[in-house]
């Protein structure tokens, strides 16, 4: 079998990074293209996965039509020379037009109902559109609902295990305590005309924060020089490792808020939106992540967590509840790829 996998977000190069290995432990031929956005191929390339840019992300709302326009032409190229069996890919309209035209199933996993006009123009065109269990709306009958997450495709325990040397080598001490803190961009889609931390807002957070252990930021935008020092200092790669061991996770990042709790690092959601998502509301629930819509309180609620001796312990527990009733979301997406490609 031939598949086709559209990697245009880091995320989505864990998303099907286990798919593709198993994929091709099978005997089936992959290949995979992908978009130079943040360490996008960066993490193709730390994981050994070849695969063919097709395109650059472009600031501006004329640059990215421009940019998704080229994509769509230099994709359909490719995709024709390469006739596949199936396609795999996030919500992303070009890979589900280009299916289409080349007359491949599109399998998409779509985890965000916020995602908008984004949703409408591309989960149409697509042949299984995948949903986490608790995914808040319903897209067609071609939707197929499963119980897991996209983060449990690489943070299932039968698919990672948190490698203490991995830190140990960057300069962080493992069996210290030390918090990660999240800042995104929020340039995509679904984010206009809102805003993550404030810049005052991060400072007291890791000045706060610091009182309890060390601090280490991830950020998609360059970090003011007086808090440099406190950048991540491991490879993009090691990113879970360092989030496995933190007694700590605040952010303005979903994704990474996700993981975090998944890992069972106690978890402080930023939320401007003050949104409802169905995963969200889960793990909210579950007592897995605090989602806090005003960024005072996240502040404060993260250092409260931080001075908690008993909050990682708590976390552990209520993970081990989750996990007992979620699946390998690898393991599904190989057996549905198989599946839709041969029949």
């Amino acid at each position: 079998m031939r598949v086709l996998v559209d990697v245009s977000h880091p995320a989505h190069v864990h998303l099907f990074r286990n798919a593709i290995a198993e994929l091709d432990e099978r005997g089936h031929e992959t290949r995979v293209v992908s978009r130079e956005k943040d360490v996008t191929t960066d993490l193709l390339d730390a994981y050994g996965i070849d695969h063919t840019p097709l395109s650059s992300k472009a600031p501006g709302a004329a640059g990215a039509a421009r940019e998704w326009t080229g994509r769509g032409a230099r994709l359909l190229r490719f995709a024709s020379d390469f006739d596949p069996d199936v396609t795999l890919s996030r919500l992303n309209p070009t890979a589900a037009y280009v299916s289409r035209l080349v007359g491949a199933p599109n399998v998409v996993f779509h985890d965000t109902e916020q995602a908008g006009l984004l949703d409408r123009v591309t989960t149409p065109f697509a042949s299984v559109v995948c949903t986490p269990a608790e995914f808040a709306r319903d897209v067609g009958d071609h939707q197929l609902r499963y119980q897991g997450y996209h983060e449990l495709a690489y943070l299932h325990p039968a698919r990672f295990d948190p490698d203490p040397v991995r830190l140990s080598d960057a300069g962080v001490d493992p069996d210290e305590p030390f918090a990660v803190v999240r800042l995104v961009e929020w340039s995509a889609h679904h984010d206009d005309g809102t805003a993550g931390f404030s810049p005052d807002g991060v400072r007291e957070l890791v000045d706060r924060l610091g009182e309890h252990g060390a601090v280490y930021i991830t950020s998609e935008a360059s970090l003011p020089a007086d808090l440099a020092e406190h950048a991540a200092p491991v490879a993009p790669d090691a990113m879970h490792d360092l989030l496995a061991f933190a007694d700590l996770y605040v952010g303005d990042s979903g994704t990474m808020a996700t993981e975090a709790a998944l890992l069972a690092t106690p978890t402080v959601r930023f939320d401007p939106y003050d949104s409802s998502m169905g995963n969200f509301e889960t793990l909210a629930e579950r007592g897995l992540v605090e989602s806090v819509a005003d960024e005072r309180e996240a502040v404060d609620r993260a250092t409260t967590l931080a001075a908690d001796p008993e909050a990682s312990a708590r976390w552990r527990r209520r993970r081990r509840r989750l996990l007992a009733e979620k699946v390998d979301v690898t393991a599904f997406m190989v057996e549905l790829a198989e599946e839709v490609g041969e029949s």
